[in-house]
């Protein structure tokens, strides 16, 4: 009985390693394969982001928005952004109407994914710490990075909205980030690293279900064995109830057919008896 209990207990933990290994895999083929999605179908700009769903994904790769003791982003949606963080920015409307609508909206603490020039343009990321609006017009934003130990978070940055053949304006707000999408993303835009996300957990998937065929047959062949040997055994079963019925019917006809045997050998006697002697002799 202690053995049956462990073999399903066996078998229950067994199964149960079995689906949450199932589901890691699942979960990771799936982000590898939003990876490749976001790598081989989205649009790409001059600068390297891309466009999908309505909104646009960079990576950002510069410190100068990672954590710093010495900037309170507490009361702030986004906080600190490490580097290689996929961002995900909402941009400026085209219309005239829909973008000062737009800039309306923006409050000191969000943060702005701009281009602007010092020796050349760059596209950069930091947040908002001053918004001021224009008499004519616009708005004057100044914005600097979290990090204050980095020379690029030192820095501020201002621009003019209402000068719109400025090479300083502004691309979008980013609402969200992602530091797992971001280093997939990384990763599957090099060939080794598409060869590890992608390739190697397909190869160790295929394995795994090669593995459970074979389990699957294996089992197959036992059950069917098993099936077999049922059926032999439950055939000398049948052979033994019926030798043993056909035994206890012989013992019976035998113990039936022993009083007449005995009832013949004494009546042979009397008739022997029964004859005179012969009275001419």
């Amino acid at each position: 009985m202690s053995e049956s209990i462990k073999e399903a207990k066996y078998a229950k933990i067994k199964k149960v390693l079995s689906i949450v290994v199932d589901v890691l895999f699942v979960c990771f083929f799936l982000l590898c394969l939003l990876g490749l999605i976001l790598t081989i179908t989205a649009k790409r700009d001059v600068d390297g982001a891309v466009e999908l769903f309505g909104h646009e994904m960079r990576l950002v790769l510069s410190p100068s928005m990672e954590k710093c003791d010495q900037t309170d982003v507490s009361g702030y949606k986004i906080k600190d952004i490490p580097v290689h963080s996929l961002i995900f920015i909402e941009r400026v409307p085209e219309g005239e109407e829909e973008a000062s609508a737009w800039y309306g909206e923006l409050q000191v603490g969000d943060v702005l994914t701009f281009r602007y020039v010092y020796t050349e343009q760059e596209t950069i990321t930091h947040r908002i710490i001053e918004i001021i609006p224009n008499a004519n017009g616009g708005y004057t934003i100044t914005l600097a990075g979290d990090n204050k130990n980095t020379e690029s978070g030192v820095l501020q940055q201002v621009i003019d909205t209402s000068q719109t053949d400025s090479p300083n304006y502004v691309l979008g707000k980013v609402t969200g980030k992602s530091v797992v999408l971001g280093y997939l993303f990384t990763a599957v835009r090099s060939p080794w690293g598409l060869f590890l996300i992608i390739i190697v957990p397909c190869l160790i998937i295929i394995a795994l279900e090669v593995i459970r065929i074979v389990g699957v047959f294996s089992q197959k062949k036992k059950d069917d064995l098993q099936a077999e040997q049922k059926k032999k055994d439950e055939e000398i079963e049948e052979l033994k109830r019926r030798l043993a019925e056909a035994t206890a019917s012989g013992a019976d006809c035998a113990a039936e057919s022993a009083p007449q045997e005995s009832g013949l050998s004494a009546e042979e006697p009397k008739a022997e008896q029964s004859d005179p002697p012969d009275a001419g002799a």
